[in-house]
């Protein structure tokens, strides 16, 4: 493992944040991101180049269909190692979706900039309690094939910062919202307290990353004269972003800041 050193054309704190996007080695990206300096001025007017290979990632775990991935009790400890690092695998993702909304989009506010950088930094917690869980069941990050649905998402809003608001954090990020409990009350009913306590954390944060994407998204939306609704069904359609089907955390949703027409419209569509 090398240490990941950021280079004087990584002045910027955005471009320190393209540098932690592009570390392959987990330890690497982790460590890059703790580097990041907040006093660095955001230089968030600068168009940054895109490095080739991006985003960095291990050569493990392999990268398969969905369907390949595959589900095992959790009453076994084999089987919740499976879910476990699934779970990290997706915070693994969601700190390298994190710091490209940080690189990727200029001209936005400085506060946009900082809450992802926070975003980012709370998913590499929630990797290494999940990691570190991982090996009290005899495994480590990269055990186990994965799926690459997160990210494929973020290729395809590569251009378009409205439906990466919209279709990240607005949409995958926030199935998380409706699935963690169930996870939760999965783990604690096969003995695993541990794993189920790290399960109540990530919901508590990841409430608060959706509710970043709700923010910035009816920001532009505002800013660009859209009704978030209707835009979000045509930016939903025009990306085949997945249906997204209940049961819903309605609760949880509205404390990541979906309005009653929001959680109207998904539950309509769900029916």
């Amino acid at each position: 493992m090398t240490q990941a050193v950021l280079s004087p054309e990584t002045s910027s704190a955005r471009a320190q944040a393209l540098a932690a996007l592009a570390a392959r080695d987990w330890h690497d990206k982790i460590a890059a991101l703790r580097q990041i300096d907040d006093r660095a001025s955001l230089c968030v007017d600068e168009v940054l180049a895109e490095p080739a290979g991006l985003p960095g990632r291990p050569a493990a775990p392999e990268l398969v269909p969905p369907p390949q991935v595959k589900q095992r009790s959790v009453q076994t400890v084999q089987g919740r190692a499976v879910l476990v690092h699934a779970l990290a695998h997706i915070e693994f993702n969601a700190i390298n979706l994190a710091l490209d909304a940080v690189w990727r989009f200029p001209g936005m506010p400085e506060a946009f900039y900082r809450d992802w950088m926070r975003v980012a930094r709370e998913e590499a917690y929630h990797f290494e309690l999940l990691n570190a869980h991982l090996a009290t069941l005899g495994h480590t990050y990269g055990d186990f094939p994965a799926h690459n649905g997160l990210w494929e998402m973020a290729e395809k809003t590569r251009d378009d910062l409205l439906a990466r608001l919209a279709l990240v954090p607005r949409t995958l990020e926030a199935r998380g919202l409706d699935a963690s409990p169930l996870i939760r009350d999965k783990l604690k009913s096969a003995g695993d307290k541990a794993g189920a306590a790290i399960l109540d954390i990530i919901l508590r944060d990841e409430i608060g990353h959706v509710a970043i994407g709700n923010h910035w998204y009816r920001y532009l939306c505002t800013q660009q004269g859209l009704e978030p609704v209707a835009c979000y069904a045509q930016l939903a359609e025009r990306y085949h972003a997945p249906r997204l089907r209940g049961p819903f955390n309605i609760e949880a949703r509205r404390q990541a800041g979906f309005d009653e027409e929001e959680l109207a419209a998904l539950q309509q569509q769900s029916a």
